[in-house]
């Protein structure tokens, strides 16, 4: 059953021997609502877009905030059928949790493995990342290294992408 326990997950690094930081701020449903109520953490902040390919298939990508993300060319580089964001049915039913609070925690709910986690190279350049843990209303940072050790745990070692890399024929 998908958990969006907070509590859980913590548990779960903490038996990892990974160290978090984790504050509580107003649930945050955009990028622009984080930059705006977050805080000053200091760190990369990682955004996370769930998508589902034209065959089915499910896909979370993580990068930087900042970074412009083009799907055609992302389908591109992982030579995956045409994206289009996944349903809030299937965010729920995949990951267990809400619209908002998408990030690479949330594999762990993801126990027969149908999404690919999909890594921007930049977003490995960070020391430190931030994520929302299964809520929108709080943010964990977490050192990179850790995150995927976290990943690697949970049967879900990413593919890491260039997206600041031409594609060829876009």
């Amino acid at each position: 059953m998908p958990t969006n326990d907070c509590q859980q997950l913590m548990t779960m690094l903490d038996d990892l021997n990974i160290a978090t930081t984790t504050v509580e701020h107003p649930p945050l449903r955009t990028i622009d609502d984080s930059k705006r109520l977050r805080g000053d953490l200091p760190g990369g902040h990682a955004k996370s877009l769930f998508l589902k390919d034209k065959k089915g298939g499910y896909w979370l990508l993580v990068a930087l905030e900042q970074t412009r993300v083009d799907l055609r060319a992302v389908a591109s580089l992982l030579q995956a059928p045409r994206f289009s964001f996944a349903s809030e049915a299937d965010l729920a039913r995949l990951l267990g949790i809400i619209p908002g609070a998408v990030s690479p925690f949330a594999v762990l709910n993801d126990v027969d493995g149908e999404v690919c986690v999909v890594l921007d190279t930049c977003l490995l350049n960070s020391a430190i990342l931030n994520c929302h843990p299964l809520r929108n209303d709080r943010t964990t940072a977490i050192a990179t290294g850790d995150l995927l050790t976290f990943l690697e745990h949970v049967r879900h070692p990413p593919r890491i992408i260039d997206l600041a890399e031409p594609t060829a024929g876009l």
